[in-house]
């Protein structure tokens, strides 16, 4: 027998139409419809509230065959075809993530064809693959954060049964899953929430209309994001979830969802004897996000760091428009490097106030921030989404890639940054609704007209080519000179995981010397220095009696070492350690 059930504390009468059959649902006091059914696998149902004849998924679906807007599907996934049992799981710390997004990842855009690339990532050195959303949107192709029913398994990726064997083959070859996951916002097609129950409130953050987490009836909302959460965890196996803008959620309890979400994935890791992480995307620079809870935070795991893609990005490519204002400096670099957050109770002229608080340095690890050159988010959010490969030399994405693989943060790689994908990676959307997909287009446009970019060079994300042209170009690789930048990304990845300076995460064990004029940074991880010049000469640095261990040969003196320009090297005070050195010739 099937249990059907759903919250629904406004409706006079509930009934399941279940494959053309109506059954009547019990109703309880708590808003909750109930019934038991004969269904197999497959079968289609949904729900009829009161008179209205229209039949809607269930907001709980766990697949939806026809998409957002036909029926629900019974579906349970098969126990017996879980090849992971000895599986035990990554810690955050020691981890070097690697996000995708599954329909732009490979030309076929599933499940199925991402895990014949699963190798590649394995050979580069990346220990969590992390997932864009794919919950279920309206359309074919979205980037994920348009999602309606969070339940359900994007079908045109896989479907749930496609996302069980993605997961399969990554604990197959030791990589763990990151699921990005959107409970601030719903998407703007297929929302059928809430006509079930009182899921949204009457404010408002970017997207619209925000998740009721703090008014009446908010304890079954809560209870809906944090089912889900546990849903993936647990049902499909996920190591990991990233929890998208959480500065977005509004709650005023006392207990905040986040805190409670990480208790009762806390629960579950233990239940289950395998780590489970939660990663924060936020913008409030507030430590209270990764403090543990007994030291009065949320206790979250980690959280993604802006600050230091902003310093890195405009130190090495002197772009400097909107948020990227207050950054650019050698000094900006160094305080970033050694203190997580740069805005910490500083003033942000982007925002015309006060932002951030410092970070406790004997309290949080570096390794609960995540350090990216760039992410969906940095590249597909500029009016172009073109990739820091269209604007800079190689040289310089080598630079990049350095500086975060060697900072004491967990590093983060965007598809194909690793050879310097010439692809861009644009906005692109699949609405059905003609309404919503001309104001999502021309919405686009305004945007970046606001921001001085002509509206015609803006790609209509309603554009199949726009999604097409976003998917990745494997035959990139045989060019010699992105086959050069992914001989630097694995080589950095492999000293990295063999160097314990490098692993280290603690902030106070890290320092960074520079000089704003010449433009050059030294950075020490114990007995290693990184030594960057992300000038356009090349530049003597103080630093001697070192040993390469990569990339680029500098030239000793008696006072210093000669780096090229936009170059790097990695040296060790340890003769027996550079014995591994790579010493290819430096990208561009």
């Amino acid at each position: 027998m099937t249990v059907f059930e759903v919250w629904a504390p406004k409706a006079g009468a509930v009934r399941l139409d279940l494959d053309g059959n109506v059954h009547p649902l019990r109703g309880s006091a708590d808003g909750w419809w109930r019934i038991e059914r004969d269904a197999p696998n497959g079968a289609r149902y949904g729900y009829l509230l009161d008179d209205d004849p229209t039949v809607l998924p269930d907001p709980r679906s766990a697949r939806q065959p026809d998409g957002v807007h036909g029926r629900s599907a019974v579906h349970t996934l098969d126990p017996s075809a879980w090849t992971d049992g000895g599986w035990t799981g990554r810690p955050l710390a020691g981890a070097i993530f690697y996000e995708l997004h599954l329909g732009t990842f490979t030309p076929e855009g599933t499940f199925d064809a991402a895990i014949g690339r699963l190798d590649h990532l394995v050979d580069l050195g990346v220990t969590v693959v992390e997932l864009m959303p794919v919950n279920a949107f309206d359309g074919t192709h979205n980037w994920g954060y348009d999602g309606v029913l969070w339940y359900a398994v994007q079908e045109s990726y896989g479907g749930p049964d496609g996302l069980q064997r993605f997961v399969n083959a990554c604990h197959a070859r030791g990589l763990a899953v990151c699921l990005d996951v959107v409970y601030n916002h719903l998407g703007p097609s297929g929302n059928y929430l809430p006509r079930f129950g009182p899921y949204l409130t009457e404010g408002r953050n970017t997207w619209g209309r925000s998740l009721n987490l703090d008014g009446p009836a908010s304890d079954q909302v809560r209870r809906y994001i944090i089912d889900n959460a546990l849903r993936w965890l647990r049902d499909f196996h996920i190591d990991a979830l990233r929890l998208d803008a959480v500065h977005a959620l509004v709650d005023r309890t006392a207990t905040h969802l986040l805190a409670e979400l990480a208790a009762a994935t806390e629960r579950l890791a233990a239940h289950v004897r395998r780590p489970l992480t939660l990663i924060a995307e936020s913008d409030l620079n507030d430590p209270r996000l990764i403090t543990p809870r007994a030291a009065g935070g949320y206790g979250l795991a980690g959280q993604w760091n802006d600050d230091l893609h902003h310093a890195v990005h405009t130190a090495v490519s002197g772009e400097r428009q909107g948020y990227y204002a207050d950054f650019g400096s050698m000094s900006c670099l160094a305080r970033t490097l050694t203190h997580g957050y740069f805005h910490a109770g500083t003033y942000s002229s982007f925002r015309g106030r006060v932002h951030g608080r410092p970070l406790d340095r004997s309290l949080v690890p570096g390794s609960a921030l995540l350090a990216y050159t760039c992410t969906h988010d940095q590249v597909g959010n500029r009016a172009l989404g073109d990739r820091p490969s269209a604007y800079l030399t190689d040289g310089q994405l080598a630079v990049k890639a350095a500086l975060v693989i060697c900072s004491p943060f967990t590093p983060m790689l965007f598809m194909g940054e690793e050879w310097g994908a010439r692809t861009p990676f644009q906005f692109f959307t699949s609405h059905t609704d003609p309404e919503i997909a001309a104001a999502t287009a021309s919405g686009r446009k305004a945007e970046f007209a606001e921001h001085g970019w002509p509206s015609e060079d803006v790609p209509d994300p309603q554009d199949p080519g726009t999604f097409r042209r976003s998917k990745l170009d494997w035959s990139e690789l045989a060019d010699p000179a992105r086959a050069r930048l992914l001989a630097c990304y694995r080589a950095l990845l492999a000293l990295r995981g063999q160097h314990p300076d490098l692993s280290d995460s603690s902030l106070k064990h890290v320092r960074v010397d520079y000089d704003e004029r010449s433009r050059w940074l030294v950075l020490h991880r114990g007995s290693l220095r990184l030594v960057c010049n992300l000038s356009e000469d090349p530049v003597r640095v103080p630093v001697t009696g070192f040993s390469l261990l990569c990339w680029q040969p500098p030239t000793e003196g008696p006072t210093g070492t000669t780096i090229p320009a936009h170059s790097f090297a990695l040296l060790t005070d340890s003769p027996s350690t550079a014995k591994s050195a790579v010493t290819e010739p430096n990208p561009g």
